[in-house]
């Protein structure tokens, strides 16, 4: 079965279990999905020398990349097999800088799903629950 016969959710899980790819946006940001389930996803996450700002933080994008791929990831697990999605609005919140070679967790969770928008939020968090970024999304629903 291709990815256009699977849930999103089918996607996801596949993804998590090494079953297909994960998108190449994961070779640039540190992304792995370790939980998915209907409406949320945790993804472990780690800031590397390779996210680094010229002040020698790591750069906000690299907070805001996984807070995209985070609450539009939640988004695709509630549609159906060949419905897509395209995050619309993204809000982020940098509380606190992320660390460097600090593995962290993303978790995505929808708020709502109407017929043609979804909403959702997500946090990045370190062990102890510590916040270092929250967001919320827009996504259009894009149906065939």
């Amino acid at each position: 079965m291709g990815i256009a016969q699977m849930t999103g959710l089918e996607v996801m899980q596949a993804m998590a279990a090494g079953k297909i790819p994960k998108a190449s946006i994961a070779e640039t940001i540190p992304m792995e999905p370790v939980e998915c389930e209907k409406g949320r996803v945790v993804f472990s996450v780690k800031a590397d020398d390779r996210h680094i700002n010229p002040l020698g933080g790591v750069h906000g994008g690299f907070a805001a990349t996984v807070m995209d791929s985070a609450t539009g990831c939640a988004t695709h697990t509630m549609l159906e097999a060949g419905v897509g999605y395209g995050t619309v609005d993204l809000n982020v919140k940098m509380v606190r800088p992320v660390p460097k070679n600090v593995e962290l967790k993303a978790t995505g969770n929808v708020i709502n799903v109407s017929k043609s928008i979804a909403i959702s939020e997500a946090v990045l968090e370190d062990s102890a629950g510590k916040v270092y970024a929250h967001a919320t999304a827009t996504c259009m629903i894009i149906r065939p």
